[in-house]
């Protein structure tokens, strides 16, 4: 496996951001991933892993970083019983693509998940989640490489620590494992959920008369190209801030005063806010500083219209922030992995 030094990683997220590697490799396999991570020359450097750069931006241009893109592919079915199928992808596989497998299989679970950028291996680091499902909901299990003692380690759903965009390699274990395969469980008879959002709607405009895996998937890929810019043609990383939650008594507040505010009871008594929404009051939606900006159709996804810098579009983040703090007295947290 080759190793390569100042490393451009313009192409490797898509934000489009400028930036090096100081060290870089692409490990195919488990064995390649712990043959560079156990390599003496790089001992000191910090280690960055690399999926499909989707949810990540990069501020600094030079990264004194070992950065490793996980090349790790492959699917397989592991084992089935009467109502499930266990299909096993490795990390590095392109996730939309895995929707596409399963839907072609006719598994059912992940098809409200369709399209969303990224790599298999986010899946659970960001417990991924789009039209009323969360990844958390089809997972099974993990396997992960810890990088300090170099053994796989197997988590399961309980152990994985899931919350909103939120799982334990995100915050306890960050920085100490490597996901190199996860495990979903998926359905042979298919439940179909299409309330949340415009998916009912959109099925009516597609003339769909009998629901299916694939029927889903294409009215949320159609809603999806309608309302997100395609970061091939401007750049960005989907959502960036997340929706907040706050109580039930501070919703209520908020409606007497913000009409049209948009809430979601949750199970545990308190309501998710629509970020976007709350951008959008706050006068943001399509504005631009430079050539970062809040795309002028979703408020929540912030965009590089050219030459924008990480330092730029951080910055337009945080005055989006402090903006609809001031205005709502709601804090918003960003979605997206700073570096």
């Amino acid at each position: 496996m080759k190793i390569f030094e100042n490393h451009p990683l313009r192409t490797l997220n898509t934000f489009g951001i400028e930036a090096y590697a100081r060290y870089f490799a692409e490990p195919a396999s488990v064995a390649e991933l712990r043959g560079v991570l156990k390599d003496p020359r790089f001992n000191q450097a910090r280690n960055m892993i690399l999926g499909g750069g989707s949810n990540l931006l990069f501020t600094q241009t030079k990264l004194d970083y070992l950065v490793l893109k996980n090349n790790i592919t492959g699917i397989e079915k592991v084992k089935e019983d009467a109502d499930f199928v266990y299909i096993r992808a490795g990390a590095g596989e392109n996730w939309h693509g895995l929707v596409m497998h399963c839907i072609g299989k006719g598994y059912g679970g992940i098809e409200n998940l369709s399209l969303i950028p990224g790599n298999v291996g986010a899946g659970p680091m960001q417990n991924i989640g789009a039209y009323g499902v969360e990844f958390k909901e089809v997972f099974h299990e993990l396997e992960a490489l810890h990088i300090a003692e170099d053994h796989i380690e197997r988590f399961n759903a309980a152990q994985c620590r899931f919350g909103y965009r939120e799982s334990v390699f995100k915050r306890e274990a960050r920085g100490w494992y490597v996901i190199t395969s996860v495990t979903l469980r998926l359905r042979k008879k298919p439940v179909f959920n299409t309330a949340y959002g415009a998916i009912a709607k959109e099925l009516e405009v597609m003339g769909a008369t009998e629901l299916s895996v694939a029927s889903i998937s294409q009215a949320v890929c159609n809603i999806r190209r309608s309302k997100l810019p395609d970061p091939a043609v401007i750049g960005n990383a989907g959502s960036f801030f997340k929706n907040p939650e706050v109580s039930a008594e501070t919703f209520a507040l908020l409606q007497t005063g913000f009409l049209g505010i948009v809430g979601y009871p949750l199970d545990n008594g308190r309501v998710k806010l629509a970020a976007g929404w709350l951008i959008e009051q706050a006068g943001w939606k399509g504005r631009t500083l430079g050539d970062a900006g809040v795309h002028k159709l979703q408020a929540l996804v912030l965009v590089n219209y050219g030459k924008a810098t990480g330092k730029e579009i951080f910055e337009l983040s945080q005055q989006v922030l402090d903006s609809v703090l001031e205005k709502f007295g709601v804090r918003l947290e960003r979605e997206v992995n700073i570096v």
